[in-house]
């Protein structure tokens, strides 16, 4: 992970992914305009940023037009419930990488008249969580072997990369390589934005038995949206190889506290919002 930055505030197009990874899977994968603008509501967007970013999702093929009983609304597209999969496992899933795991190797060559596989491949394997060792090598805990596998062939970048199973054996200090294969300090940024902006909400929760479920909702779709960066970031590295003091556990302590907290209220909020008439 290269160039890490601050939380920017969650865009209203993240917060609809957000909106249908959770709720719409539980409707066939559809969601009326109406609900959404009336979630998106509870979240302090209007209806005109609602359509608008729904727009842009259906330009990237991840949401399809479809009328359910007449009402207007929008479903997943194959492709999007195929990044809704791979993300509940990265997210909900979370696995900690040991020694034992060992590394994941990509190394790939692309000719230049495609050079736009290039760019997707290095693309793909970012968004992954792989760190680089070279040019045309690039690194990942062991336990990522099967996502990594699906994802080039979803793309069919197969053909331009070979993936291997390895071992450190020498020469320098395994912390070291973590260090240079990945920015650990623009992680570690990322990690405290996140317990700083979110840490707040927690003690706001903890104080006393709240039950504004639409509060719970806003909260809760707010932090997961922020959240789901990161375990893409971190591949999940193993503790021996990163500093004492690693914040990213404090992290992912706080963001299981909230879910813990928020998600029940927030999907009682979420499925009486949905079963109101629907007015496009």
């Amino acid at each position: 992970m290269r160039g890490g930055r601050a939380f920017a505030a969650n865009q209203p197009w993240q917060l609809i992914v957000t909106l249908y990874g959770l709720y719409a899977r539980q409707n066939e994968g559809w969601l009326s305009i109406a609900s959404v603008v009336r979630l998106m509501a509870d979240l302090g967007v209007d209806g005109q940023a609602v359509r608008s970013s729904i727009y842009r999702l259906k330009r990237r093929g991840l949401l399809v037009a479809e009328k359910v009983g007449g009402t207007a609304g929008y479903t997943l597209s194959p492709t999007a419930r195929h990044i809704l999969a791979e993300g509940d496992a990265r997210i909900f899933g979370r696995r900690r990488a040991t020694l034992d795991d060992g590394w994941l190797l990509v190394v790939f060559s692309v000719p230049e008249p495609e050079r736009d596989k290039r760019h997707q491949l290095r693309s793909q394997l970012t968004r992954l969580g792989f760190g680089t060792v070279a040019p045309g090598v690039w690194v990942a805990p062991g336990h990522l072997e099967t996502e990594a596998r699906e994802v080039l062939e979803r793309w069919r970048l197969g053909v331009f990369a070979e993936v291997f199973r390895a071992q450190h054996v020498a020469f320098r200090d395994p912390r070291e390589n973590v260090r240079s294969w990945w920015d650990l300090e623009a992680l570690r940024r990322l990690y405290t934005d996140f317990i700083e902006r979110y840490r707040p909400v927690r003690e706001r929760w903890s104080r006393g038995p709240e039950r504004d479920a639409a509060r719970a909702f806003a909260d809760y779709v707010e932090v997961l949206t922020a959240w789901r960066r990161l375990p893409y970031a971190d591949p999940g590295l193993p503790l021996e190889l990163l500093p004492a003091d690693w914040n990213g556990l404090a992290a992912e302590t706080l963001f299981t506290a909230l879910r813990e907290r928020l998600a029940g209220p927030a999907g009682e909020h979420a499925r009486a919002v949905l079963m109101r008439p629907a007015r496009a």
